[in-house]
């Protein structure tokens, strides 16, 4: 029994990575899309957004089984209730890099706006933490996990200052200029979200680690736990 339940949480480790490297994918092409105000790849990334919703039902259901089937305790139980919680968030990261090609489709042959620069950066920082996180899962790194998290404000001081300029560039001094604006306010809130799922997989990480919940917990870049 033991032996065929390390087996299916082989199994399930293994598709929730195969997951993950389609979501990582999804961002990097959003983001490729709206660095090149490329529509065809943007179209392609909505596209290969069934086989994600597929993967993740698929994963749902090797989640049932395991449960049903094994009965699991202790650090496997946490693991297969993480991993299904885990799957949830990349699907979501995966439906917002679509929200992000759908804006570069709206955007189409028009300029792009100043801040673009800055919203690039956003993304990078969104990259990062979706990467770290996954990286995190891979190698049970506590350390890294948590530096995900600390990373979180860091984004939503982007979003902020990006919003502000945005809003005031493109909406109170030039009203004319606000329906460009709109689609790249909408890119900094797909980042952020982003960002969001990206902590929250870390969080996870941590309690399959530590059997500790850290969500909703201030976290210091000097502590030890």
């Amino acid at each position: 029994m033991t032996r065929h339940l390390d087996e299916e949480l082989n199994k399930l480790n293994n598709t929730l990575l195969k997951m993950a490297s389609l979501t990582e994918e999804a961002i990097y092409k959003s983001i490729e899309a709206l660095k090149n105000k490329d529509t065809k790849l943007a179209m392609s990334v909505i596209e290969d957004d069934k086989r994600i919703d597929r993967l993740e039902l698929i994963i749902d259901e090797m989640v049932v089984d395991l449960l049903a089937l094994y009965q699991p305790m202790a650090i496997d139980l946490r693991f297969i209730m993480i991993g299904m919680k885990i799957n949830a968030e990349l699907e979501r990261i995966a439906d917002l890099s679509v929200n992000i090609s759908q804006r570069v489709i709206e955007i189409g042959d028009r300029p792009m706006l100043k801040p673009i620069k800055e919203i690039i950066q956003m993304s990078e920082i969104a990259r990062r933490m979706v990467k770290d996180s996954i990286d995190a899962f891979v190698n049970h790194d506590k350390k890294l996990a948590k530096e995900v998290i600390l990373s979180d404000p860091e984004a939503n001081e982007f979003r902020n200052s990006i919003q502000k300029k945005l809003i005031y560039d493109f909406f109170v001094k030039d009203g004319k200029t606000a329906p460009q604006a709109v689609p790249l306010l909408l890119v900094v809130r797909h980042l952020e979200r982003i960002c969001d799922h990206a902590t929250n997989i870390s969080e996870d990480i941590i309690y399959i680690i530590q059997a500790k919940f850290v969500k909703h917990r201030r976290i210091q870049r000097n502590s030890k736990e």
